[in-house]
């Protein structure tokens, strides 16, 4: 029996340059289902998007508010769904996995920032807020063993964000994520320059990060090498800001 699980890492197989896959990102069911509709073969849940939807900052929703959404969202569509849930919320990998298939989710993207780093005096320098590679890595190995082939793991590489401009450090991460069993990677906030490099350097699809209405266009980013492409909080903002602009008009 083929499932939702498969179906979405088939989706991530045998791609054209010009042709990543694009998962856009619902905040709650009435946007999943809208882009269900629109015809994307799956969608990929923003942790930030839900965030902003819950009342929340980015980062501070609680655990059991974004199982909930991811759980909400799920329900409300067919198609295969993955979903942004940070660092794991501190979870155990077993507890972790079984949070994610109660929810309904086939994916998630797990980011290897360390969240309780740069609140001591010193902590500044540049990777200062990522975690230590090798231990992150023996942490996504028991995500895998935990989840076996039920979820699409994205390991998210966050060196960009902390100001580690190398690209061999990230793929240095990439290569010790995949071997743990990573089914892709995501270099958030890569620049586009290295795209090219970085697909050449990991061993897995690449995931790229793109902006609403901005370019490079997903056809781009996939011709400098991104597998599939996702654009954040990035649709949720636009429809924030498109609803701000309705209300000014009622006034």
């Amino acid at each position: 029996m083929v499932t939702k699980a498969d179906t979405f890492r088939a989706l991530h197989r045998g791609r054209l340059p010009d042709d990543p896959l694009v998962l856009p990102g619902p905040w709650d069911a009435a946007s999943a289902r809208a882009l269900a509709d629109a015809g994307f073969p799956a969608l990929a849940i923003p942790s930030a998007g839900v965030a902003a939807s819950l009342g929340h900052a980015d980062g501070e929703t609680p655990a059991e508010e974004m199982f909930a959404a991811v759980a909400r969202i799920t329900r409300a569509v067919d198609v295969p769904v993955s979903a942004d849930v940070e660092d794991g919320y501190g979870l155990p990998p077993k507890e972790l996995v079984e949070r994610l298939l109660e929810a309904g989710a086939v994916g998630c993207n797990l980011e290897d920032s360390d969240r309780n780093a740069g609140r001591n005096p010193g902590e500044n320098s540049a990777g200062s807020g990522l975690k230590d590679p090798h231990a992150h890595a023996d942490w996504l190995a028991e995500v895998r063993s935990a989840a076996a082939d039920r979820l699409f793991v994205n390991a998210r590489i966050d060196t960009f964000l902390h100001g580690v401009s190398d690209p061999a450090r990230t793929i240095e991460r990439a290569a010790l994520y995949v071997a743990a069993g990573a089914d892709c990677v995501y270099p958030i906030g890569a620049p586009v320059a290295v795209l090219p490099l970085l697909r050449s350097g990991t061993r897995a699809p690449v995931n790229a990060f793109a902006r609403v209405g901005e370019g490079p266009s997903p056809a781009e980013l996939g011709e400098l090498g991104a597998t599939r492409i996702t654009f954040g909080p990035g649709l949720q903002r636009r429809a924030t800001a498109a609803a701000a602009e309705a209300a000014a008009r009622l006034r």
